[in-house]
């Protein structure tokens, strides 16, 4: 079975905010659920979905299953992404030295 497309799983602003929830510390679903102020289910649903591309993972304890972050597969945006960081900052560098010409 393929993993769903990870630019796709992080195209929801919701899903984003997870994994930014799950830097922090494991969460439980009725702990997203009182950060997002959605119910029960639609917070499920987001977590399945970053389950299936394997962005979290789940561990039992107890009664209560707590979610935690794979960041393994955001690898795949970093190494995307780089391009665009160095972009910017050659960007930032030419704006550095135009500004630094213009001093008196």
């Amino acid at each position: 079975m393929a993993l769903p497309d990870v630019f796709a799983v992080l195209s929801n602003p919701v899903r984003r905010r997870v994994l930014e929830l799950l830097l922090t510390r494991p969460y439980t679903v009725n702990d997203l659920v009182d950060e997002f102020r959605l119910n029960r289910p639609a917070v499920s649903e987001h977590l399945q979905v970053l389950r299936t591309a394997r962005l979290v993972r789940d561990e039992r304890r107890g009664r209560e299953r707590y979610y935690h972050i794979e960041p393994a597969r955001l690898q795949e945006v970093n190494e995307w992404l780089k391009p665009f960081e160095l972009y910017w900052r050659k960007r930032l560098q030419s704006l550095e030295r135009t500004l630094d010409e213009e001093k008196p």
